[in-house]
């Protein structure tokens, strides 16, 4: 999140729409976060993962790993090179013994 977008806040009723309630704290009923990306990818880019990245400027000579690591609060595995955030890469660290 750039310091000049907004910061959402749940409003007890699932962010993709389909007008269920969810939980304090949450912006989607389980799975629905799933759902509501798919869609969104297939109304903007064709369910194409590639455009998706092709039209925010990355791509083979552009790495959004590396820009995720630079800017997105994502960290390396320094075993490995796996990358994630802090969390995911602390349980790849566990499960793999790094």
């Amino acid at each position: 999140m750039t310091e000049s977008t907004e910061r959402l806040i749940p409003t007890g009723q699932c962010f993709c729409g389909c007008g269920e309630t969810v939980g304090l704290g949450s912006f989607f009923a389980r799975g629905h976060d799933k759902t509501a990306e798919a869609a969104l990818l297939a109304i903007r880019y064709g369910s194409s993962v590639a455009r998706l990245l092709d039209h925010h400027g990355f791509g083979p000579k552009r790495s959004v790993l590396d820009a995720a690591v630079a800017e997105g609060g994502w960290v390396i595995c320094q075993s490995c090179e796996y990358a994630g955030a802090p969390a995911s890469v602390r349980n790849h660290c566990r499960k793999y013994n790094h």
